[in-house]
């Protein structure tokens, strides 16, 4: 018996907002990564309305049944199970790295894992998309996400939103320079860094 698949109801809520700086974004990307597939929701709508993309899934092991179950009618490539914590990432490079709403969950020095990973696994001129909300200089967008954070860090202390300022620091230290930051509905934003060659 096949489980339920999960449901996330805001990837739902997001996912065309994304796609529509997406796909201009990546037209000439062929493969992507994405970090923290969570339900696969995101990984089976932008692989089937950019199907010049292989969409690479992967997530802690605990998600990966439930991301098995959004992808099983899709040609996308079965999920990797992948940590930041692992000490080896897939040893390919990929045109492009995507993760959504993942940032302000992690603890900061997985933040820093990630983009330490990001440097390694991206092709010369790849790019880094990363969705989610941000503060800037300190400042929230909006009273709803110092909500939001209250909230995160009370289930977590470690977690929290974070500043675009230095969150920008990990991407230039990492080759990569900001290509543009887009807000998006719900105080989120979608900022694209890329490698220079």
């Amino acid at each position: 018996m096949i489980d339920a698949k999960p449901f996330s109801q805001a990837c739902e809520n997001n996912k065309k907002a994304i796609l529509n700086h997406l796909k201009p974004a990546l037209q000439e990307c062929r493969d992507v990564l994405e970090i923290g597939s969570g339900t696969g929701q995101h990984g089976v709508y932008f692989g089937a309305n950019m199907p010049q993309l292989i969409w690479q899934c992967s997530d802690r092991s605990e998600n990966i049944p439930g991301i098995r179950n959004w992808l099983s009618n899709t040609p996308l490539p079965a999920p990797l199970t992948l940590d930041v914590h692992d000490a080896e990432w897939p040893t390919q490079q990929y045109d492009a790295i995507f993760s959504a709403n993942t940032l302000h969950i992690m603890a900061w020095t997985e933040v820093e894992l990630f983009f330490n990973k990001a440097n390694t696994h991206l092709k010369p001129t790849g790019q880094l998309c990363i969705y989610g909300p941000f503060k800037y200089q300190g400042k929230f967008t909006s009273a709803s996400n110092a909500d939001f954070d209250l909230r995160l860090k009370h289930n977590n202390s470690v977690s929290g939103i974070r500043n675009f300022e230095t969150i920008d620091i990990l991407a230039r230290q990492a080759g990569l320079s900001l290509l543009a930051d887009h807000s998006m509905p719900a105080n989120n934003q979608l900022i694209i860094w890329k490698r220079q060659a």
